[in-house]
């Protein structure tokens, strides 16, 4: 892993081995991480950093894993041929952990009913977005579709689910130049979870707009069913409009990202929710 340009967390870089000291552990996340990533070095070798040991009950808590080669995706135009290793790497953590084992994992810390309730909060509280008629426009609509009953139905998983991330950053991506793959890192949110979702959740991420990757061109190199396909659509909807109402001038998301961030969020906005 050579770039931290955007860790919450210190690493400290080895040759071949990172050191993770966590700054905040309230949902667990050292626990999580290794749960994980031990996890997929049993059922999906490859896919994630080798866990080697852990301090998970010190403070801070630290785990050890094996350094990946490779350069985040965020803020880069993302090719075909990565796209299709994103893809790959997707399909792979949901498909190849078993479904019994799966079952077992701790339930993810950001999942669908907290989403629906945090992006419900999020929008009561009338976020001062500013006067832009677009921003409005987007915010109206959006206020319409949290009222209606499709974010309940998203509550409820009627498929198995999946071991997921839980965070749809692009940091998260990994690209492999010489083995032509993606690997996922920072699994600290990482649990069972709903495999729509997690699709939702990496197609509409906020850090979408530090680059350029073609949601729908990935989605389409992921097979999912009709009745997925629907869901993935409700999840981005969902994602999008809690990215946008947390950009206003005094939103939590707002340092961190491009001036025009909200603006072209609203167009966002707009668009999925059609």
């Amino acid at each position: 892993m050579t770039d931290d340009r955007f860790s919450t967390h210190n690493l400290q870089l080895g040759d071949e081995i990172v050191t993770k000291r966590y700054t905040s552990w309230e949902r667990g996340e050292p626990h999580r991480e290794w749960a994980a990533l031990t996890l997929l070095a049993e059922h999906v070798p490859g896919l994630a950093p080798t866990p080697v040991r852990a301090e998970l009950d010190v403070c801070p808590p630290m785990i050890v894993m094996s350094r990946l080669p490779g350069c985040v995706l965020r803020g880069e135009h993302v090719t075909e041929e990565q796209i299709r290793a994103m893809a790959d790497a997707l399909n792979r953590l949901h498909q190849e952990v078993p479904a019994c084992v799966v079952e077992k994992i701790e339930p993810a810390a950001w999942r669908p009913a907290i989403a629906v309730n945090k992006v419900r909060a999020w929008a009561e509280k009338q976020p001062d977005l500013g006067e832009d008629p677009l921003v409005r426009q987007a915010l109206q609509a959006g206020a319409a579709w949290l009222a209606s009953a499709a974010p309940d139905k998203l509550t409820k998983n009627p498929l198995p689910p999946v071991l997921g991330l839980a965070d749809g950053n692009h940091a998260n991506y990994l690209w492999d130049r010489d083995k032509r793959k993606v690997r996922l890192i920072d699994w600290e949110d990482s649990g069972r979870s709903d495999r729509a979702f997690e699709l939702g959740e990496v197609a509409e991420h906020i850090s979408r707009i530090d680059g350029t990757l073609d949601a729908e061109r990935l989605l389409s190199c992921i097979d999912l069913t009709p009745q997925e396909t629907d869901r993935v659509w409700e999840f981005r909807r969902l994602s999008a409009l809690g990215w946008f109402l947390m950009l206003g001038p005094d939103g939590p998301a707002t340092p961190h990202n491009p001036v025009g961030a909200l603006e072209r969020q609203a167009e966002r906005v707009l668009y999925l929710l059609g």
